[in-house]
């Protein structure tokens, strides 16, 4: 039955699509739909201060080959889990308040039907249907992968930031005016979200640096950098080779996370699910940051292609002593690397992740349904 549906909305999507060629409206200069809000948008800091558990959902890259033609059939299956695990949630005691994505929505973020016909439909499932947030930091293929002021990116960017204009917090003090670029607090819990497609953007750091340092740790002790380029990856983009926007994150943007005391970075790229502790020490006791990968939205799957050089990156650190744990690793076939999303449950200031995946067999990477984010005392 539901297959049925799906084959119907496609078809008249199809339709949509050949009435409305994407060559003929980036001609005309119009860009992608905004997506529509929650009826009820996410609750201020202040209201949510109070709150101390909740669980948010996590993924990315949702890129297919058809898109610009059908609904993504893939995300679509991703959707469909993660509206089951809303209502489980609940039901265990962590309502989900929001859902952030990583980047890579669409194939070519250029083509403006590939957001109205194939993407936008499927979030405001979640947005519409669920009622929930929906945040997303931009990814190479939304903009092209291009430096700043290229026009190319800039057609991208601008379909990027109408899809997303009714989703992210409006320009001014959670938003850097002109950029895909924003932060947004609940509960407990801060985020960052940067385009890491431009990550030696001096305008762009100077602002990631000034919302960290003038942040406040009491109200918010946990914060989650969320953008796309993964810190460390054992995928195609990671294994033995350091992309140069990895190398200028590491460079520019970690020693702001190990000074702040980033908690959580969460990023995608490589379509697959992958997992790194790293641990330092400074005047203010031992700190842990979780790297997780997520890039399993619908994209083509990867596999694992080798390790990174751990001893170079904790080089990197020096003369701060850093070292880096190898927690979850994917498969080298694409079997073992499902299409998947992950749930993170806070209570207070303590993180529990769950890595569920869209296959009948459960998708238990850390070796567990469900693991705390700790190291033990």
């Amino acid at each position: 039955m539901r297959n049925a549906r799906l084959a119907l909305v496609a078809l008249s999507l199809l339709a949509v699509a050949a009435s409305r060629p994407a060559a003929q409206q980036a001609a005309a200069g119009v860009a992608a739909r905004p997506i529509e809000p929650p009826p009820v948008p996410l609750a201020s800091e202040l209201a949510s201060a109070g709150e101390s558990k909740f669980s948010f959902i996590a993924y990315g890259d949702t890129r297919g080959p058809a898109d610009g033609q059908i609904l993504q059939p893939q995300h679509s299956a991703v959707v469909d889990r993660l509206l089951v695990s809303i209502s489980e949630e609940k039901a265990a005691g962590f309502p989900v308040r929001f859902v952030v994505q990583s980047g890579d929505a669409v194939n070519n973020g250029r083509d403006t039907a590939q957001w109205d016909v194939s993407f936008t439909p499927v979030i405001e499932r979640i947005t519409r249907g669920a009622g929930l947030p929906y945040f997303f930091p931009v990814g190479n293929h939304d903009v092209g992968g291009r430096p700043a002021g290229d026009p190319d990116r800039q057609r991208g960017l601008q379909n990027v930031m109408s899809a997303m204009s009714k989703l992210w917090p409006a320009e001014g003090p959670r938003r850097l005016a002109g950029y895909p670029t924003f932060a947004f607090g609940y509960g407990q819990v801060f985020f960052v979200a940067f385009d890491s497609n431009i990550p030696s953007d001096s305008t762009q750091l100077a602002w990631v640096s000034d919302m960290l340092e003038h942040l406040d740790r009491r109200r918010f002790p946990i914060v989650v950098a969320l953008f796309h380029h993964p810190l460390l990856s054992t995928g195609p983009h990671g294994g033995p080779v350091v992309e140069r926007e990895a190398e200028a994150i590491r460079r520019l943007y970690l020693p702001l996370f190990r000074r702040y005391h980033v908690r959580m970075t969460i990023t995608g790229h490589d379509h697959l699910y992958d997992h790194f502790v790293e641990r330092w020490e400074d005047t203010e006791g031992t700190h842990r940051m979780d790297h997780v990968v997520s890039g399993g939205g619908g994209a083509p799957i990867y596999t694992y292609k080798g390790e990174q050089d751990l001893r170079q990156y904790e080089a990197g650190a020096l003369p701060q002593r850093v070292t880096v744990q190898h927690i979850a690793r994917p498969g080298q076939a694409e079997g073992d690397n499902p299409h998947h999303f992950v749930i993170f449950e806070v209570d207070g200031t303590r993180i529990w992740e769950k890595t569920v995946g869209t296959v009948a067999a459960p998708f238990m990477p850390l070796g567990a349904a469900r693991v705390e984010l700790a190291d033990a005392n």
